[in-house]
């Protein structure tokens, strides 16, 4: 079977995590900071605030710059759900705003649009753009705008990492940016996540939120707010630190792979993803003509030993929000996010996958494809 992700998992990963378990200095510790200081510089940003999960950082993020009842967070409708269930966790309202066809990233004339016809006693106060499937979404018109209205940015960079717009690394943009290390994305620490940001009061308040409320003074600590247990461990920073150092050449590998599809798929029936300058290229996503029925080609690739899925998610047909949001969900229906969400197919790609399995996954596409 050839997996649709798969992570990279070597002797020196193994190595650093022996080391760790071996210490006997499990929890967060020294190995999760430097892991901090290590993103940081990675991303070009002032510190970086390491946690569980990608959920757990878009959550703490919402929560340490004060976002919850009565405030409004603008949300691309293409996503995974997390983004938008952190909206409601915090008890803030999301309003769904549709995205590219080709890049599927929010666009910031619909932002405009969205903003201009908003009229809910909510008060606008913060924008989620999502870098979806690592495409750099445009951060300089997004930023523009939250200039012009005044509004938050906290950047879902869930698969981000090591993506460039206009020559700054995705996630330093806004007031903070949220990076996952799931085992899909480019580089896992099994689960794990990061907050990054360049406001150093921000970041403070973000490790009070992730460890319990827990503020250290001079007579030893209080309980200052009632955080959670959002804590990255030392044997998670430790496989993630390996894998930083080898990130750059993964994605030139990964690079090379989206243009071996890029090149063979080539079929009216097939739209391309939008070569974005800057693409880390988490995940490769082919969007299928309306005539195909997306689901039943995933089966029979999965009978011919590939292993594809969907894409993302168009968060106005999930139940949850037709229901709660049931009037500003109907206007959505039939736009760009729900086409994707129909029709969009995820295909292998991760470092380790050579060449000749491109083309073999490629070629069976376009034989099932004919048939449709």
């Amino acid at each position: 079977m050839i997996r649709l992700s798969v992570p990279s998992i070597a002797d020196e990963e193994c190595a650093a995590v022996e080391r760790v378990l071996r210490s006997g200095q499990l929890v967060h510790g020294e190995e999760c900071e430097l892991f901090e200081r290590e993103l940081a510089e990675y991303i070009g940003c002032k510190d970086v605030v390491v946690v569980s999960s990608g959920t757990a950082a878009l959550h703490l993020a919402l929560l340490a710059l004060g976002l919850g009842p009565g405030d409004a967070v603008l949300v691309p409708d293409f996503t995974f759900p997390a983004t938008v269930n952190v909206v409601e966790m915090v008890g803030a309202r999301p309003i769904l705003v549709d995205v590219d066809v080709f890049n599927y990233n929010i666009v910031p004339d619909n932002i405009r649009r969205a903003i201009a016809e908003w009229h809910g006693p909510e008060k606008i106060r913060a924008i989620m753009p999502v870098h979806e499937f690592g495409c750099p979404a445009d951060m300089t018109s997004i930023m523009k705008i939250a200039k012009e209205f005044d509004l938050l940015v906290v950047e879902d960079a869930a698969c981000g990492l090591g993506a460039i717009h206009n020559g700054q690394k995705v996630g330093a943009f806004g007031q903070a940016g949220c990076f996952s290390f799931h085992p899909r994305k480019a580089i896992t620490t099994g689960e794990g996540g990061a907050i990054a940001t360049n406001d150093t009061e921000l970041s403070a308040k973000l490790r009070v939120w992730r460890n319990h409320g827990i503020q250290r003074n001079d007579n030893g600590m209080d309980f200052v707010l009632p955080g959670f247990n959002y804590r990255m461990t030392n044997i998670q920073a430790a496989l993630g630190r390996v894998q930083l150092l080898k990130f750059d050449n993964w994605l030139m590998e990964r690079s090379k792979l989206q243009k071996k599809y890029i090149k063979n798929l080539i079929s009216d029936k097939v739209q391309l993803p939008e070569e974005v300058n800057g693409h880390a290229w988490q995940t490769f996503m082919i969007r299928l003509a309306n005539s195909c029925d997306r689901d039943r080609i995933i089966l029979i690739l999965r009978e011919r030993g590939i292993e594809t899925n969907i894409g993302a998610h168009a968060l106005h047909t999930l139940s949850y929000y037709a229901q709660k949001y049931s009037v500003d969900c109907e206007k959505a229906i039939g736009n760009n996010s729900e086409r994707l969400y129909k029709f969009g197919l995820a295909l292998p790609l991760y470092q380790g996958l050579d060449i000749e399995m491109v083309d073999f996954v490629s070629k069976n596409v376009l034989d099932i494809l004919s048939f449709q």
